[in-house]
């Protein structure tokens, strides 16, 4: 008898630490592969924007809220929208254009909090390369499996939504995990999710974005961080968490992903990223690539700041610079992919598209670009406002930084 009361009493007290230093669920590797799996399929054929594989991820998104015990914002976990795609970018007229219907997958955690939290991912990518943003020198027709770009991001979403819902505190927030259509396209879902007033936006005390999140590098361990200056809450919440993740900070609101659409309605956000690769935008964006310890560890450490900012109160706004890309004004493309996590000067070159220009000049994964024609380039923002220069037919030098000599190549663009 003595030994089962023994027993008890270490039960009860562990149940009691449990409360307050752990929590009931814990992210799960094994979960997230077998989301990111099926989500990157071939059978999926790359979830193109309302395209019945696309309809089929959604479904399976819902099915695994469902089983969470989450429940609809209204009748059900699919929220519809309706968007026009033009099969010609070059073709401005819209009005012969049917529209379609996509859809967001949305649940909610009800706790009977005057605030929610948003957590969300877009799970669309680019289909089978038919809408002209395929980063592959011949896309059609190719499944873009977008492993990385977003099933990482979204298999991260429904595993803090296992998380949250399997805690068995009670939390002072609501929380909707959210997983958007249409990014690929231009932010589509989550402009029409917070323009449909599905949620009262008013009560949302910050948005979460995660996008490819999947590729965390070993040995540098960054993380990048954006959207920090969109509250004084968030530095304070991000040094006080230790981790090994070397964090990389930005305070924009504005990106090329979902947090925008909430930024632009004057919301909190911030945005987790783990970098760049070779593989975006391509076919080879593929299952097999995808670090699934790492992003246990970025998840991981997404819940110690999402836990961390329960005490903290109603966060602030603030409005944040907008970053000067130039992007509007690019007439042409020299074909790489940026580093955003160099920290070094110049920009970093981490991947090289077949039959572009960077390509035809030589150029090669890990060259840092020092210099464009006549003008420095400093990071990744100065590359971009120098490339703006140039239109299609020019020729210039290109300056890089190779195995610790400085190389000159000529391009065509």
């Amino acid at each position: 008898m003595e030994q089962k009361i023994q027993l008890l009493k270490q039960t009860l007290l562990f149940i009691f630490m449990g409360c307050y230093l752990t929590p009931w669920a814990q992210i799960s590797e094994r979960n997230l592969k077998s989301h990111i799996k099926f989500l990157a399929s071939d059978d999926l054929k790359g979830r193109g924007t309302a395209s019945k594989e696309e309809i089929i991820a959604a479904n399976y998104i819902a099915k695994y809220y469902k089983k969470l015990k989450l429940v609809p914002l209204k009748k059900d976990f699919l929220i519809p929208f309706t968007f026009k795609k033009n099969p010609n970018p070059h073709d401005t007229s819209t009005k012969d254009i049917k529209p379609q219907t996509a859809y967001n997958v949305a649940g909610f955690l009800n706790n009977g909090a005057p605030y929610t939290i948003v957590i969300g991912a877009h799970y669309d990518h680019l289909g089978l390369g038919h809408d002209h943003n395929s980063l592959d020198a011949n896309p059609e027709g190719k499944i873009h499996n977008g492993a990385d770009d977003n099933a990482s991001g979204t298999a991260g979403v429904m595993e803090l939504a296992n998380y949250f819902a399997n805690n068995k505190l009670k939390e002072n927030y609501n929380f909707l995990f959210i997983c958007f259509s249409g990014e690929e396209l231009g932010l589509l879902g989550s402009k029409r999710f917070c323009d449909q007033g599905d949620l009262d936006l008013k009560t949302v005390n910050y948005m979460i974005n995660l996008d490819m999140i999947g590729r965390l590098n070993d040995s540098t361990k960054k993380l990048l961080v954006y959207g920090i200056g969109t509250s004084t809450k968030w530095n304070l919440i991000l040094d006080g968490i230790k981790t090994e993740l070397k964090l990389i900070k930005d305070s924009s609101g504005i990106g090329p992903s979902d947090q925008t659409s909430f930024y632009l309605k004057d919301l909190p956000v911030v945005h987790f990223f783990t970098g760049q690769h070779s593989d975006y935008h391509k076919p080879s964006d593929d299952e097999q690539k995808i670090n699934y310890k790492g992003e246990v560890k970025v998840l991981e450490f997404i819940t110690e700041l999402v836990n961390a900012s329960l005490t903290t109160g109603k966060f602030d706004f603030l409005k944040t610079r907008t970053p000067d890309t130039g992007k509007s004004n690019f007439k042409v493309t020299l074909g790489v992919m940026p580093d955003y996590t160099f920290e070094g000067e110049g920009m970093r070159i981490d991947g090289v598209t077949d039959g572009k220009p960077a390509f035809k000049a030589g150029l090669l994964k890990g060259d840092v670009v020092k210099k464009l024609g006549d003008k420095e380039v400093k990071d990744v923002m100065g590359y971009m406002k120098v490339l703006s220069e140039y239109k299609k037919g020019d020729r210039t030098s290109i300056e890089v930084l190779r195995d610790n000599q400085l190389k000159t190549f000529q391009v065509e663009f």
